[in-house]
């Protein structure tokens, strides 16, 4: 359960959502491993590759080990990329490919947090040029996301910022600081062990879909464990939302009505008592 509405006067509050398998299903660097191809970025080996990562990952997630190879893997394979490329292709297929994939569930709290009064963050390990159009399409605030070194407009294979392990709650205390954010009432979420820091950072944790250490994690310390697995399309799930009964119609109706009649004759009342008795001509 959601705490209320955020009052004006006290501090902000955010909730800080991890992205693959968390909002969406997948990895979402390894899911556009056929754009690339298609765009010429990868040969056919590499997409071979770059599938068979994103099957073991749903399979078990990543520990720390896994993550440092794929992160040495993606780091090489990007060497020399045109970025603006990179952009239009993930522009062109995003929708295709990761609209499909956003968990229902991811997306109603995302809701539920914005009514509430908080910012959404994602943070995520994968770059920026891929999280930063998936986190407009969720409608996050904020990103948080790994950025390679760029030079003459293209990759060169090295990172300048890595978002990972501890390296995102330090993210996180510096938006805290910077926002204005009371940690101790926010919000986070995510699937993996190696988000611990970021998890520790804020006063509710969310284990969401966790790999069997967090799940344990989660379990010794008392953080709730919610599984999302409802992936569904934004515009499929806006025209499933429930509609309305006929009887709550009718009451709706009613009370309208009666709110309208209690205003008329409030307004009569009033008018009687400032202009005096009604008298004809």
């Amino acid at each position: 359960m959601l705490a209320p509405v955020e009052n004006l006067a006290m501090p902000r509050t955010a909730a800080f959502f991890d992205l693959d398998k968390t909002v969406i299903a997948k990895s979402s660097t390894l899911t556009f491993g056929k754009s690339f191809y298609q765009g010429g970025l990868i040969n056919r080996r590499a997409v071979l590759r770059t599938a068979y990562a994103q099957f073991v990952y749903l399979l078990g997630g990543a520990d720390h080990d896994q993550m440092e190879r794929m992160r040495e893997y993606l780091s090489a394979l990007s060497r020399g990329w045109d970025v603006q490329q990179v952009k239009e292709i993930v522009a062109e297929t995003i929708h295709d490919l990761i609209d499909p994939i956003i968990y229902d569930e991811a997306a109603s709290l995302i809701e539920e947090h914005h009514l509430a009064g908080r910012d959404v963050v994602i943070v995520s390990t994968s770059g920026a040029e891929v999280v930063e159009p998936i986190g407009d399409m969720i409608g996050a605030d904020r990103v948080v996301a790994t950025r390679m070194v760029v030079e003459d407009g293209r990759f060169t294979g090295d990172i300048e910022y890595y978002a990972y392990g501890p390296a995102k709650a330090e993210a996180i205390r510096e938006l805290a600081g910077s926002e204005g954010y009371d940690l101790a009432r926010c919000y986070a979420y995510s699937d993996s062990a190696t988000d611990v820091p970021m998890l520790e950072a804020v006063g509710h944790p969310h284990a969401v879909n966790p790999d069997r250490a967090l799940r344990k994690e989660a379990l010794a310390r008392g953080w709730p464990v919610l599984s999302f697995s409802r992936p569904v399309r934004l515009k499929q799930r806006i025209h499933s939302l429930p509609m309305p009964s006929r009887p709550a119609l009718a009451v709706t109706a009613a009370v309208g009505a009666a709110a309208a009649a209690a205003g008329l004759v409030w307004y009569n009342s009033r008018r009687r008592a400032r202009l005096g008795p009604f008298r004809p001509f």
